[in-house]
């Protein structure tokens, strides 16, 4: 049973989380940034992975903690959840595109925490919502033990730039924690267990 409940609180943030890796794209996300909201549901149905996400924040100041803490939290708890990653795929990617954007996203669950991307060349807002924090939100993912790519190949408007991230990056983690019904207890390295 790979579901369960987590939460984070910090000063700036309180967030509960409820996830089913094994789902079917069900979400409920209230986090009170609209747009953010979007891409977290993005991410829920292009992934299968249930998620109930809410909380609140110092979104009065600006998104980052709020942004930073679910993703931080999304990967926490998805790591967790895994447990000592028996029978997963381990490695997944993804080419999306939306219209004009084409994104590329690859991910390895390796217990590794690294983060690269070139979302930074597409400056600018999305609404009230900044572009920037679509990498502070896949870092502070990777954080937990992700290595993460992230590469936009081409785009143009912005939107379609973050929501191509937010679907590639759903379908290379949904390839990632997939269980190999054939060998569920395969351990997917060469050093019999993954570095914390």
């Amino acid at each position: 049973m790979r579901q369960g409940t987590f939460s984070r609180k910090t000063r700036e943030t309180h967030l509960d989380l409820s996830l089913d890796l094994d789902g079917n794209g069900t979400y409920e996300i209230n986090t009170g940034v609209g747009f953010f909201n979007h891409m977290v549901e993005t991410i829920s149905r292009h992934s299968l992975i249930n998620i109930s996400l809410s909380g609140s924040g110092d979104i009065h100041v600006d998104y980052h903690h709020l942004v930073e803490d679910c993703g931080i939290l999304l990967g926490r708890s998805v790591m967790h959840l895994l447990g000592d990653k028996r029978g997963i795929s381990r490695f997944g990617w993804a080419i999306i595109p939306l219209d004009e954007a084409l994104v590329e996203v690859a991910i390895d669950i390796s217990g590794r925490p690294f983060y690269v991307s070139n979302l930074r060349n597409f400056p600018g807002l999305i609404g009230t919502f900044d572009m920037e924090l679509g990498d502070v939100f896949f870092q502070g993912f990777a954080s937990m033990g992700y290595t993460l790519h992230v590469l936009v190949q081409r785009g143009e408007n912005r939107h379609h730039i973050l929501e191509a991230t937010c679907k590639a990056f759903a379908h290379a983690l949904k390839q990632a924690i997939h269980i190999d019904n054939e060998h569920p207890s395969h351990l997917p390295t060469t050093k019999d267990y993954f570095e914390a």
